[in-house]
């Protein structure tokens, strides 16, 4: 068990990359840390211990595959199990896949795949956490993408998702009031994917104002400052060096 009178986040997708640059930013603030993850159990595993090293009992980890009907459900449940209250929820997990190039009989397995991790599991986890959240005053932070209002070519399926979590997110910010603040941060280029050569990262960066990519610690940043602005909710943070203006 954590400690009881210490502010306690949840980030999903908290293992590595972004979520697990959240986590530690977090941590510093004097949040404990609940560690999402489904895949990553050696990288959760391993950001657990070092948050523990610098403040015992301050983190733990929560497996579960957010693919799962019952997700969002047995998640909060599985962090019950382990503290008693909630004061942040962070949706980071998400995936990021091109529907370049697929069959027309993958499409609707790639847009239910899409569907449930980056927009239905969010917004249920939202809903199974608003009692906590409403009994700490707390507050959810959604990461969504510039590419929710910018479509990028051959991503439908992924931008659909961030649009619909957007969406998601403004309108939780009303039912949830006046107890908990829902906000969104929505990074541009951050960290390059896999399938993003170096032409597609050379284009990302031309079209930058600021001429390069973020960090994850700059995604971090927007994330502890909109977990502790009291007056704002419904926002949508761009953190994407000004990429957003360039349409």
């Amino acid at each position: 068990m954590t400690n009881t009178n210490t502010p306690l986040a949840l980030v999903t997708g908290a293992a590595k990359r972004i979520g697990a640059a959240i986590a530690t930013e977090l941590h510093d603030e004097g949040y404990n840390i609940a560690i999402h993850f489904h895949m990553s159990r050696h990288e959760a595993y391993e950001l657990a211990t070092v948050l523990n090293d610098k403040r015992a009992a301050s983190a733990f980890t929560v497996e579960q595959d957010l693919s799962h009907e019952s997700a969002a459900k047995n998640l909060i449940d599985k962090l019950l199990q382990q503290s008693r209250r909630l004061d942040l929820l962070v949706n980071n997990a998400s995936i990021f896949k091109s529907s370049s190039g697929i069959n027309s009989g993958n499409v609707s397995e790639l847009w239910d795949q899409m569907q449930t991790i980056n927009l239905r599991t969010p917004y249920l986890l939202a809903i199974e956490a608003a009692s906590l959240l409403r009994k700490s005053k707390g507050s959810i932070i959604n990461i969504t993408d510039i590419n929710a209002e910018r479509p990028r070519e051959d991503y439908t399926a992924y931008c659909a998702s961030k649009a619909g979590l957007v969406s998601i997110s403004r309108s939780l910010a009303i039912d949830l009031a006046p107890e908990i603040r829902v906000n969104c941060v929505a990074p541009g280029a951050i960290l390059w994917a896999s399938s993003e050569d170096s032409h597609t990262q050379k284009e990302a960066i031309n079209s930058t104002p600021l001429q390069r990519i973020g960090k994850p610690s700059d995604i971090a940043q927007a994330v502890r400052y909109l977990a502790g602005a009291q007056y704002v909710t419904g926002h949508i943070l761009n953190v994407d060096g000004g990429r957003i203006l360039r349409g």
